[in-house]
C-alpha cells in the first residue's frame, strides 16, 4: 500500500512561508485523496506491488485506458507531493553542499543561476503543474516543467526528480492569492538542500 510521506514539521512549522491552513488542506486533503485514489486504482490494475517510480515509468503496460489515466493522475499526484513535502524544512539548509553543489555549479554556473531557471519554469507553467530539478544515474542534472500531475518519470525522460515546485493554485492561493512569484521566492527559503542532496546521491548511485 502506498502511504503519504510523514511530515518532519508541524502543520504550522513552515510559517510564514507556508501557512498552517494551506498545509492542512494541501497535505491533509489533496494529497490524502491522491494517495487513496492511487491505492484503489493500483489494486484494480494489479500493480499495487510495484514501487511508485517503476509504476510511473511503466504506465504503458496497463491496457485499461481508464485505469492508466487514474494511475497517471493519482500516481503522479502521490509521488509529486511526497517529494514536495519531504524537501521542505522548518530548520533550513537553504544552499546545496557537496557533490550536488559541485554539479550545480558545473551545469548551471551557480546556485543563483539554477534558482533563476527553476523560477522561470515555475512562473512560466500555464495553469496547474510543476517545476523540477531532476537527476539521472550518471549524475547529470535537468530542469523542466510538467502540466497537471505529470513528472519526468511518467514523461519518459530517463531523469528522476530530486526537487519539486508545486504551482497548482491550492499550493499557495490561501496565503499568496494570485501572486505565484511571491510564493516561489518564499519557497526557496524553506527548501532543505541536505535532503535534496541525499536524493541526488540515491539516484546517482
Amino acid at each position: 500500500m502506498f502511504e503519504q510521506v510523514k511530515l518532519n514539521y508541524a502543520s504550522d512549522g513552515l510559517e510564514p512561508q507556508i501557512d498552517k491552513l494551506t498545509i492542512e488542506t494541501h497535505y491533509g486533503k489533496h494529497h490524502a485523496l491522491y494517495t487513496k485514489n492511487l491505492n484503489d486504482a493500483a489494486e484494480k490494475a494489479g500493480v499495487a506491488d510495484k514501487d511508485i517510480e517503476e509504476l510511473l515509468a511503466t504506465l504503458d503496460s496497463v491496457s485499461d485506458e481508464g485505469l492508466k489515466k487514474a494511475l497517471r493522475n493519482n500516481g503522479g499526484g502521490y509521488y509529486n507531493h511526497n517529494l514536495y513535502f519531504s524537501t521542505l524544512s522548518s530548520e533550513g539548509n537553504d544552499t546545496p553542499v557537496g557533490e550536488l553543489k559541485a554539479k550545480i555549479d558545473e551545469k548551471f554556473g551557480s546556485f543563483d543561476a539554477l534558482k533563476d531557471e527553476l523560477t522561470k519554469l515555475a512562473l512560466g507553467q500555464f495553469g496547474s503543474g510543476w517545476a523540477w530539478l531532476s537527476a539521472d544515474k550518471n549524475g547529470d542534472l535537468m530542469v523542466s516543467a510538467s502540466p497537471n500531475q505529470d513528472n519526468p518519470i511518467s514523461e519518459g525522460t530517463g531523469f528522476i526528480p530530486i526537487l519539486a515546485i508545486d504551482v497548482w493554485e491550492h499550493a499557495y492561493y490561501l496565503n499568496y492569492k494570485n501572486l505565484r512569484a511571491d510564493y516561489v521566492a518564499k519557497l526557496f527559503e524553506i527548501m532543505d538542500w541536505k535532503i535534496i542532496g541525499e536524493n541526488y546521491l540515491r539516484i546517482k548511485g
